[in-house]
């Protein structure tokens, strides 16, 4: 189950890069359009919590939600859609793939806990293989505001990070509530904020309303957010912190590809290279946890 739903949650997020894409190339304020997404998805899932007796309405106002808003939803998507602006969705994609690395380096750096060396390894060749998927795109002419896009994703990169490892230790504390509800939660915040943002930093009138647009939002609250973040939370209390992130590596991929088929964005053969070095630092990232879900399987019994 694990693994089917970590396949399903790649497969979501690698299609919500070029979703953001569009709607805001259609005209969509980027934090409004990231609050609107982020509020009415996480409102949806808590109502429905409650309405099965899954959550409670005190959830809400418990400061740890707020705190995980900021880093998972807030911190990570207000730059990454401010910076969808400048740079094409697979480039921000394939820069979003270092939060797995700053899990790591936080981890050991803030709460002094060590990874194993396979884990290490694993990490660094994931980053080899985003910069080879990244270095086609170089022959583009680079303006000011496509690298300062650059260093936006990467800010959300390490919001992302953070976030992660909060929201561990936020599913322990609350271990008897539901991992959507949590989700659900922190979303109403991150869009409560995305809201104030947008609130004095946008013309909110200036948005342009088309069936583009519509399509991409309607298709990022119910899959990137409904579907995509309450199957990443759930990876988190069934695992680790790291696990679940590693989306990021297989997700640009998918990004680049639906990219170039959908979006005509820049494409070179290097992408085949730079996917098998992002699978292998994959596999290296996660071998331990893998060989611990393959030897569950093996050892449950079959059905006769």
């Amino acid at each position: 189950m694990i693994l089917v739903n970590y396949m399903f949650m790649c497969l979501i997020f690698g299609t919500t890069f070029l979703a953001i894409k569009i709607g805001i190339d259609e005209g969509l304020s980027p934090f409004f359009s990231a609050g609107v997404r982020f509020f009415i998805a996480g409102l949806l899932l808590f109502l429905y919590m409650v309405m099965k007796g899954k959550a409670r309405m005190r959830l809400f106002f418990q400061k740890e939600m707020f705190i995980t808003s900021v880093g998972l939803t807030f911190g990570t998507f207000a730059p990454l859609y401010w910076a969808e602006q400048f740079v094409t969705s697979g480039i921000a994609a394939v820069l979003s793939a270092t939060s797995p690395i700053l899990i790591i380096l936080f981890q050991t750096i803030f709460f002094k806990k060590k990874e194993n060396l396979k884990v290490f390894i694993g990490c660094l060749v994931g980053i080899i293989g985003v910069m080879i998927l990244l270095l086609p795109n170089f022959v583009i002419k680079i303006s000011s505001m496509w690298f300062i896009g650059c260093c936006m994703i990467l800010v959300s990169a390490m919001f992302y990070a953070l976030g992660t490892i909060y929201t561990k230790h936020v599913v322990q504390k609350y271990k008897h509530a539901s991992p959507i509800a949590l989700n659900a939660t922190q979303m109403m915040h991150g869009g409560i904020l995305l809201f104030i943002l947008s609130l004095f930093t946008e013309n909110i009138d200036n948005n342009q309303i088309s069936s583009s647009s519509i399509i991409s939002l309607v298709y990022l609250i119910i899959f990137g957010s409904i579907a995509g973040h309450s199957l990443y939370y759930w990876l988190v209390s069934k695992t680790n912190s790291i696990f679940p992130s590693t989306w990021l590596y297989i997700s640009p991929l998918i990004a680049v590809i639906l990219g170039v088929f959908l979006y005509s964005e820049y494409f070179s053969w290097i992408t085949g290279l730079g996917a098998l070095t992002i699978m292998l630092g994959i596999i290296l990232i996660n071998f331990d946890t893998l060989l611990t879900l393959v030897g569950k399987r093996s050892s449950s019994p079959r059905e006769s």
